[in-house]
C-alpha cells in the first residue's frame, strides 16, 4: 500500500468514526406510562407522544412531553389529573434532561442490550429534582431503544393534595420506551 491510499484511508475511517460518534437519535413518539396503585383503584396513564434526543457522542439523553397527552380509560379520571392534580393548563409540559452515565458501556453500532444509568434533571410538575436511574438501551438494526422503570414520589414533585392521596398512591411508577428513528 503506497503513502497515498494509506492516507486515503485513515482519512475516511476517521470520517467514518467521526460521522458515527455524533449520531442522534430522535423520536416524536415515544412512550411514558403511569401506574398508581390506590385504596379506590388502581390508575393507569399513557402518553404516546413523547419527544426525545439521545446523543451518542456525549450521552445527553432527553425527553419532553404534553401532560394534556396522558390518556386514561376514564375520561372523568383524565379530567381530574389535568384540572386538579397536574394543572396542565398551568403547567402544561414535564421535562428530563440529563446524561448517560457509563456512556463507554454501550456500543451504538452493535446490536445488543445495554445496561444504562442515566443521571439529570427531572421536571413534573413545576419542580425539577435530580434523579439517578437505570435502563437499558436495546440496538437493534442501527436504531436505539431506551426502556427504563422507576418510582416518584408525588410529593416530592408537589402533587395534589388531601383529595390526591385518597386517590393516587404516595409512590408513582413511570415506564419509559422510546424507540428511535
Amino acid at each position: 500500500m503506497n503513502m497515498k491510499n494509506i492516507l486515503l484511508f485513515i482519512l475516511a475511517a476517521t470520517i467514518g468514526t467521526t460521522t458515527f460518534s455524533q449520531k442522534v437519535f430522535n423520536t416524536r413518539t415515544g412512550k411514558i406510562t403511569f401506574f398508581s396503585s390506590a385504596p379506590l383503584e388502581d390508575i393507569e396513564a399513557k402518553n404516546n407522544a413523547v419527544t426525545s434526543q439521545l446523543f451518542t457522542a456525549n450521552g445527553q439523553y432527553n425527553f419532553e412531553m404534553n401532560i394534556k397527552d396522558f390518556h386514561f380509560e376514564n375520561d372523568l379520571m383524565e379530567e381530574h389529573f389535568n384540572e386538579d392534580y397536574l394543572h396542565s393548563d398551568k403547567i402544561p409540559k414535564a421535562y428530563f434532561k440529563g446524561t448517560i452515565t457509563n456512556l463507554r458501556d454501550i456500543n451504538f453500532a452493535k446490536d445488543g442490550v445495554y445496561n444504562a444509568s442515566v443521571k439529570g434533571s427531572l421536571t413534573i410538575h413545576g419542580v425539577t429534582r435530580e434523579i439517578v436511574q437505570n435502563g437499558t438501551i436495546e440496538i437493534r438494526g442501527g436504531k436505539a431503544i431506551a426502556r427504563s422503570k422507576f418510582k416518584v414520589q408525588r410529593k416530592d414533585y408537589n402533587i395534589g393534595g388531601s383529595l390526591a392521596s385518597k386517590m393516587i398512591s404516595d409512590t408513582v411508577e413511570i415506564t419509559i420506551d422510546c424507540t428511535y428513528d
